[in-house]
């Protein structure tokens, strides 16, 4: 694919009008090409491995895909799928492996062979093992937050995967800082630099504040700086799984609109969890640190230290899910008597809260759920024309939509998405029969 071919996708299909210095580095790097990307976490690292990724195919050996993604969590492998797979059809097949995901769905889809594979290390090996996808002649490899995948204890899969393919011409890293780069993958001919460090890096607004709990349990104080900051997209980071299930518990109680996350939730939960906070159904996350890294959503005004992370790794990360791509972002420690002192806690600013007054604001968006998707033929034009034609909706009232296998979600406005569920009832998207339902959590 040409570099023109792939800048009109960008422009026509992503609503992205111009690229950044990195993205337009990736898009004239010589290929082929062995290549170490450094870049913070929401600096558009995946759209620059996309464009180079893209041009690099150059037609698929038979039996084998032309290119293979892996990446450490599962809702890194579906936000990386779901941009490839937007630039890359028709002419390219991409699919997702990784755990959590129907086995029978992923086998069936590697059947006819795809262009492109997206997956995590123990998921994409699991297939191999199985016969079931065959590298050998891959002649592009990609590894995304390849720092974070070692972290995470993946350096056997990886090396066994790589292991496999003995024809790699194009090899793409991606991390967010420098690091030492196992022995599996090889050498690399080119190191970019826009760590944050850089002097072209994107360079995160972030302002932040202490704020002072008068009770080890913070939960009142918390509530309070919610209210401050009305309808604002926000992280809140805790420690512990349980922690964040009774932190979300109070805020639902309390009629903020919250949705939880973390690894012990199924990975539907946690998928539907992702989507119902980045379209602005539920725009309070309480998470662990599992969602400090891997997640790439846009526009969270605020992140929330509930737990001061335990170490200064665990605090930069956190902060960066906020003031992202050159956007504001304020970051919000709540701090107590029993809280004991960090480095990286110095240099706050001191914020005093009013006293907590009035109830949480409520969403204007709320989350249509159809249980119809890319396997059934269904596209998100189909669902654009669908709610328009049956549900009597304009354009302008659909917000994102997220089409998985077998299911979309659709953000709607939230005074209208029951009478738009009974409108739509009667009818079928394309001779499909799909049930149409407000998604609650």
């Amino acid at each position: 694919m040409t570099v023109r071919e792939i800048k009109s996708r960008v422009v026509s299909r992503l609503g992205i009008e111009s690229l950044l210095p990195m993205q337009e580095e990736m898009a004239t790097v010589k290929l082929p090409s062995r290549v170490l990307l450094c870049a913070p976490t929401g600096s558009g690292k995946t759209l620059a491995f996309t464009i180079a990724l893209l041009r690099s195919l150059e037609g698929q050996a038979d039996g084998t895909a032309a290119a293979l993604v892996i990446a450490p969590s599962r809702e890194l492998v579906i936000q990386i799928k779901d941009i490839i797979g937007m630039l890359a059809a028709p002419e390219y097949k991409t699919t997702a492996v990784y755990g959590g995901h129907s086995f029978a769905t992923e086998a069936k889809s590697l059947e006819n062979v795809p262009d492109i594979v997206v997956g995590t290390p123990g998921r994409i090996l699991d297939h191999i093992n199985r016969g079931r996808l065959n590298l050998h002649d891959t002649a592009t490899l990609v590894i995304d937050e390849y720092d974070k995948a070692l972290e995470l204890g993946f350096s056997d899969e990886m090396a066994r995967i790589c292991g496999r393919m003995k024809k790699v011409r194009n090899l793409f890293l991606t991390s967010a800082t420098k690091g030492d780069i196992p022995d599996f993958v090889g050498a690399v001919e080119r190191s970019l630099d826009y760590s944050a460090s850089h002097a072209e890096a994107p360079k995160p607004r972030i302002e932040v504040y202490g704020v002072s709990s008068p009770s080890p349990d913070k939960l009142d104080t918390l509530g309070a700086l919610l209210l401050s900051l009305g309808g604002v997209k926000t992280m809140v980071f805790v420690n512990h799984r349980d922690a964040a299930e009774r932190v979300c518990d109070y805020l639902r109680e309390r009629k903020f609109p919250a949705v939880l996350y973390h690894g012990g939730l199924e990975q539907q939960q946690r998928e539907r969890a992702v989507i119902l906070f980045e379209n602005g159904t539920l725009p309070i996350m309480v998470s662990t640190d599992l969602a400090a890294r891997g997640l790439d959503i846009e526009n969270v005004g605020a992140v929330i230290h509930y737990h001061l992370p335990v170490n200064e790794e665990a605090w930069t990360h956190r902060n960066g899910r906020t003031g992202r791509m050159g956007k504001d972002g304020r970051a919000y420690a709540i701090i107590s008597e029993h809280d004991k002192p960090a480095s990286y806690l110095s240099g706050l600013g001191a914020l005093d809260l009013p006293a907590a007054s009035g109830t949480p604001e409520q969403p204007p968006v709320a989350t249509l759920y159809l249980n119809a998707g890319r396997k059934e033929k269904i596209s998100r034009g189909d669902i654009v024309g669908f709610l328009i034609q049956k549900g009597g909706l304009d354009a302008s009232e659909i917000g994102r939509i997220d089409v998985r296998d077998h299911c979309a979600y659709v953000a709607v406005p939230a005074a209208k998405s029951r009478q738009t569920a009974a409108a739509v009832a009667p009818y079928k998207i394309k001779n499909t029969r799909v049930r149409v339902t407000q998604l609650k959590m």
